[in-house]
C-alpha cells in the first residue's frame, strides 16, 4: 500500500527522512480532540456527589453538637439522708430547681456509699429529688440560712434530643432545600436564575398535531378581511413565489371592528390554514405588576416566534398596551409597565430581517386609542377593517351556524337575516343557539321558524318579565307603543313596524320593534328626521290622549337627543352651525382626525339648534297624532286585546297599507 502523508495534528507517523536520526514527530492527542483517551465517567455523579458532601457537614455539625452540649456527669444520691446531711453541714455551694429534681455542687468533695453493691464514689456534682411531703418553705429557709445559692431552670418538656435536633435544625434545612430545588429547577428550565419565570412568554404555541378545526371554511361575512388573510398565509406556504418578484413579507396585520366581528375567528382560521407555528396570547398577558417584566416576555416571545419561523405571532386586544402615550411624564414617572411592553414591541417589530417569516397578526375594538407608531409603516403594514356582515353575509354564517342544527321545513335564512340588520356574526351564533334552546324546551324535533322569531324577540328586545301592571298602567302603554307604531307607519323615512307589544321585556314595560327593509350605511337628513319623530311618538301618544306624560319616554328622549346633537354637532345639518365638526371627541386620532373641545359660545349654538330640531319634530308628531286618534285608538285597543301584534297585522288594525317587503320581514319575526 503506498505511504499517505499525515496531516499536522494526526496521531499517525509521518515517513522519516533520510539522515534524521531523531524520533519521528507527532502530536498525541490532536487540537482538536482526537486521539485523547476516552473520558472516564466519574465514580460519584455530581449530585451524588453534592448530597454526600450536605450529609457529611450535617453530620459534624451533630457530632460537634453532641460534644459541645453534653451535660455534666452527676452522681443520683437520695435527698435523705445525704442531701440533707450535707446541707446542715454547710457543704453545699449552689443548687438549681427544676420541677421536683435538685441539681447542685458541693463545697467539698464527699465519698458517698450507695446501699446494696455498687461501689462508693465521690460526689461533688449531684442530682436528686425532693419528696412531694417536704416542708418546701422550711428547705427554703434552711437553703438561706447556709447561704446556698439557688437557681432555677424552666420544665423539661419532655422531648428527646433527637426531637429537639430536628425542631432546631429542621426548618434550616427544609429553606435550604427549598432553594436548592428551585435553583436546579430553573436551570433545567433554561437558567435565567431564580426570577427567570416571570419573563418567559405565556404564549400559547399551536403545533400542526393541536391544529384547531376552524378553518377559512368556517368564515363567512367578511370576505373582504378573509382575502387579506389568505394571502398571508399562502406567503407563508410559498415565500418563493413572492421573493422572486421583489415582494416582502408584511410585518404586521391589524385587524380592527366592533365587537363579534370575527376577529379572533379570523385568526383561529390563519391557524388552521397555515403550515406555520402559531403563538396565541392576549395583550393583557404582557402586563404584570412588576416594571420590565412585559417587555421580558415580549423579548422572548419574538425569540420562540423567529426560532419557530415560518410562524405568526397572534396578540389579541391590542389597545391593552399598545394605547397611545402621553406627551407629559405620567404619575409613575414616565416609565411604567405597559409603555415600556409597548417599546419593547415596536424594536422587535423593527429588528425583523428580511429572511424572518415572522407575522404579527393583533385585532383590537378600539383603533381610535392606538399609538401612531404602531400603525406606521413597517410594523402594522396592513389595517384590515372587521365590519357587520351584510344581508348575504349573514345567510352565509346562519348556514354555517346550522350545519348541526336539525331545521323545520319553514325554516328561511333569508327571512332570518332580513330580520336582523347590522347583527354580527356572535350576534347570529346566539340566535341560532336560543332557537334551539326554545326548540327544546317545546320538545320539538326540529328547530321552526317561530323558534327563531321568539329567538330574535329575546335577542332583540329581551326577555319576557312577569309584572302584573294595573289596568290605567297596561292602557297608557298600550297607547305609547301604538304612537310609535303609528308615527312609524306614516311618516317619509322611517323604518318599517316589524312588530308590537305590551309585554314588558328587559327594563321596558313595551317594545315597538322596526328595522329597514335592507342594510343601510348612510341616512340621510329626512331619514335622521323621521326617526326622531318616532322616538317622540310614545310621549306625545300620552300627551294627545292623557294631557300628561309619564317617565315612560327616557329611554326614547336619550335616544333623540343623541341623534339631533349629532345632526348639528357632526353631520353638518344645521344651517347656523353649517359644516364643522364641533362634537366631543380626541383630537388627531389615528383613523379620524377627530375633533377639538367646542368653545362656550359654540356649544351653546349646537345646544340650541338641537332643542330647534326636537322640538319642530314634536309639534309634528302631536299634530300626526291629533289627525290620525282613531287610528292610534284602534291600535291601542287591539294591544290590550292581543298584547302583541306582527307588522301585517298591525298595519291592517291601523288601516295603513305595508310595503312588499314589510310582509316579507314581518313574517320572519
Amino acid at each position: 500500500m503506498a505511504d499517505v502523508p499525515a496531516s499536522k495534528g494526526s496521531s499517525s507517523k509521518p515517513p522519516e527522512r533520510s539522515g534524521d536520526a531523531s524520533p519521528p514527530w507527532h502530536v498525541d492527542p490532536a487540537p482538536d480532540g482526537r486521539g485523547a483517551p476516552p473520558e472516564e465517567p466519574p465514580l460519584v455523579p455530581r449530585t451524588l456527589r453534592f448530597w454526600l458532601l450536605l450529609l457529611v457537614l450535617l453530620a459534624i455539625n451533630l457530632v460537634l453538637s453532641f460534644a459541645t452540649g453534653r451535660p455534666e456527669s452527676r452522681v443520683q444520691v437520695p435527698y435523705q439522708p445525704f442531701f440533707v446531711e450535707q446541707l446542715e453541714r454547710g457543704n453545699v455551694e449552689q443548687i438549681t430547681s427544676r420541677d421536683d429534681a435538685i441539681q447542685g455542687e458541693l463545697k467539698e468533695k464527699v465519698r458517698y456509699d450507695p446501699p446494696g453493691d455498687e461501689p462508693a464514689t465521690d460526689v461533688e456534682a449531684f442530682d436528686t429529688r425532693v419528696p412531694a411531703f417536704i416542708d418546701r418553705e422550711g428547705l427554703t429557709r434552711k437553703l438561706e440560712s447556709e447561704d446556698v445559692i439557688i437557681n432555677a431552670e424552666p420544665p423539661d418538656d419532655g422531648r428527646s434530643l433527637l426531637v429537639n435536633l430536628l425542631l432546631g435544625f429542621g426548618p434550616t434545612l427544609l429553606l435550604v432545600g427549598f432553594f436548592i430545588w428551585l435553583i436546579r429547577r430553573q436551570m433545567r428550565a433554561g437558567g435565567g436564575g431564580m426570577l427567570a419565570g416571570f419573563g418567559r412568554s405565556t404564549a400559547r404555541k399551536i403545533t400542526a398535531s393541536e391544529r384547531p378545526r376552524v378553518t377559512f371554511d368556517d368564515v363567512a361575512g367578511i370576505d373582504e378581511a378573509e382575502e387579506e388573510l389568505v394571502e398571508i398565509v399562502d406567503f407563508l406556504k410559498n415565500p418563493d413565489r413572492y421573493r422572486k418578484l421583489g415582494a416582502k413579507i408584511p410585518r404586521g396585520v391589524l385587524l380592527y371592528g366592533p365587537p363579534g366581528t370575527g376577529k379572533t375567528l379570523l385568526a383561529r382560521a390563519v391557524a388552521g390554514e397555515s403550515h406555520a407555528a402559531f403563538f396565541s396570547l392576549s395583550a393583557s398577558e404582557f402586563v404584570e405588576a412588576y416594571v420590565g417584566v412585559g417587555a421580558a416576555r415580549v423579548r422572548d416571545l419574538f425569540r420562540q416566534a423567529k426560532e419557530a419561523a415560518p410562524s405568526i405571532v397572534f396578540i389579541d386586544e391590542l389597545d391593552a398596551i399598545g394605547r397611545a402615550r402621553s406627551a407629559g411624564p405620567s404619575l409613575s414617572g414616565g416609565h411604567d409597565e405597559r409603555e415600556q411592553t409597548l417599546n419593547q414591541i415596536l424594536t422587535e417589530m423593527d429588528g425583523f430581517e428580511a429572511g424572518d417569516n415572522v407575522i404579527v397578526l393583533a385585532a383590537t375594538n378600539r383603533p381610535d386609542v392606538l399609538d401612531q407608531a404602531l400603525l406606521r409603516p413597517g410594523r402594522f403594514d396592513r389595517r384590515i377593517a372587521v365590519q357587520p356582515p351584510d344581508k348575504p353575509g349573514r345567510v352565509e354564517i346562519l348556514k354555517i351556524h346550522t350545519r348541526s342544527v336539525p331545521l323545520a321545513d319553514d325554516v328561511d335564512l333569508e327571512d332570518v337575516a332580513a330580520s336582523t340588520p347590522g347583527a354580527t356574526g356572535a350576534d347570529l351564533a346566539l340566535i341560532v343557539n336560543e332557537a334551539a334552546l326554545f326548540a327544546a324546551r317545546r320538545d320539538h324535533d326540529k328547530v321552526t321558524q317561530r323558534d327563531f322569531g321568539d329567538a330574535i324577540e329575546k335577542t332583540i328586545l329581551g326577555a319576557e318579565r312577569q309584572v302584573v301592571m294595573s289596568d290605567e298602567e297596561r292602557e297608557r302603554t298600550a297607547y305609547h307603543e301604538a304612537g310609535h307604531a303609528l308615527v312609524g307607519m306614516l311618516t317619509p323615512g322611517a323604518d318599517p313596524v316589524r312588530k308590537i307589544s305590551i309585554i314588558p321585556r328587559g327594563q321596558a314595560l313595551g317594545v315597538t320593534l322596526s328595522t329597514p327593509d335592507e342594510d343601510r350605511y348612510g341616512h340621510t337628513e329626512d331619514e335622521l328626521r323621521a326617526r326622531i319623530k318616532v322616538a317622540l311618538g310614545g310621549r306625545c301618544a300620552e300627551k294627545v290622549v292623557y294631557d300628561r306624560i309619564s317617565t315612560g319616554a327616557e329611554s326614547d328622549i336619550q335616544n333623540l337627543t343623541k341623534l339631533a346633537r349629532g345632526m348639528v354637532a357632526r353631520w353638518g345639518m344645521s344651517d347656523a352651525v353649517g359644516p364643522l365638526a364641533v362634537g366631543e371627541g380626541p383630537e388627531g386620532g389615528p383613523l379620524l382626525p377627530g375633533v377639538s373641545p367646542p368653545a362656550p359660545a359654540t356649544q351653546e349654538l349646537v345646544d340650541r339648534e338641537a332643542r330647534r330640531i326636537v322640538a319642530e319634530a314634536e309639534e309634528e308628531v302631536i299634530e300626526l297624532l291629533t289627525r290620525e286618534r282613531s287610528r292610534l285608538d284602534a291600535l291601542a285597543r287591539a294591544l290590550l286585546e292581543h298584547e302583541t301584534l306582527d307588522g301585517d297585522e298591525a298595519y291592517r288594525v291601523a288601516g295603513v297599507e305595508p310595503t312588499t317587503t314589510t310582509r316579507e320581514a314581518a313574517s320572519a319575526i
